[in-house]
């Protein structure tokens, strides 16, 4: 997290979501998002080494905070396949989801839209609101344990790289192996929101790592941008995005 705050105002992740919504967090902003889910986490649930996060949200903004704020506190992120549930069949100590209704143990309702202030739905008995409740929480971390390197630090269905999960003790250089981290540094890399989500939030903080920034569209925006490649060059220029 430190890199990201090393120049404050720079924008480190902008997000292009459907009917237009864009989203910029400069390095600053992350951090405090992230530092406030993590609270959230700790508080709430006791995250740390041993527990497990499951973050089901699609390609988003929100959903690369919730897995870098689990990872802040040293659970395990397990990132779901197409059906939401554990991609090894083990439960989840706590789940963060746009889709409450029907999970077991505690859970997290998230609402996606940048402007939401409540969740849009019923929610299950013991869930917490995450539009409402993290904006409760420090800017800055309380306290968090430290990561076990022994530990996983993500489990997804299919991680770019010859395993199943990754290791905390590992989990730098399988950010830096992520293909858009050998861009020039500091790049400011487009990323497809069609991607599994493994893949972006490797290439995001093997970018971050490296000094760099991300645009990351939703699924729907990157099939316009394929549609249209004037629109896709405005982008480009616009965002200067150098790969």
């Amino acid at each position: 997290m430190n890199v990201l705050v090393r120049e404050p105002g720079r924008p480190r992740l902008t997000w292009y979501g459907d009917d237009g919504e864009r989203v910029e967090l400069s390095g600053a902003v992350l951090v405090n998002w992230v530092s406030k889910t993590a609270n959230l986490l700790v508080e709430e649930f006791d995250s740390g080494p041993g527990r497990r996060a499951l973050i089901d949200l699609p390609p988003h903004w929100r959903a690369g905070v919730w897995a870098l704020g689990a990872l802040r506190t040293g659970a395990t992120v397990l990132l779901p396949g197409a059906d939401g549930e554990c991609p090894d069949q083990r439960p989840a100590d706590v789940t963060v989801t746009t889709r409450p209704d029907g999970r077991a143990g505690d859970v997290v309702a998230v609402a996606l839209p940048a402007l939401a202030r409540r969740f849009d739905g019923d929610l299950p008995p013991g869930a917490i609101d995450a539009a409402s409740a993290v904006m409760t929480y420090a800017d800055t971390v309380i306290w968090a344990p430290e990561a076990d390197p022994s530990e996983p630090a993500i489990i997804a269905p299919a991680v770019t790289a010859p395993v199943q999960g990754v290791l905390y003790g590992d989990l730098t250089d399988w950010a830096a192996g992520a293909p858009e981290a050998a861009a020039a540094a500091p790049a400011r890399v487009l990323l497809d929101g069609r991607a599994p989500l493994v893949d972006t939030l490797r290439a995001a903080l093997g970018l971050w790592a490296a000094g760099g920034s991300v645009v990351l569209t939703s699924p729907a925006t990157a099939a316009a941008l394929d549609a249209d490649p004037a629109r896709r060059e405005r982008l480009v220029a616009q965002e200067s995005i150098t790969a």
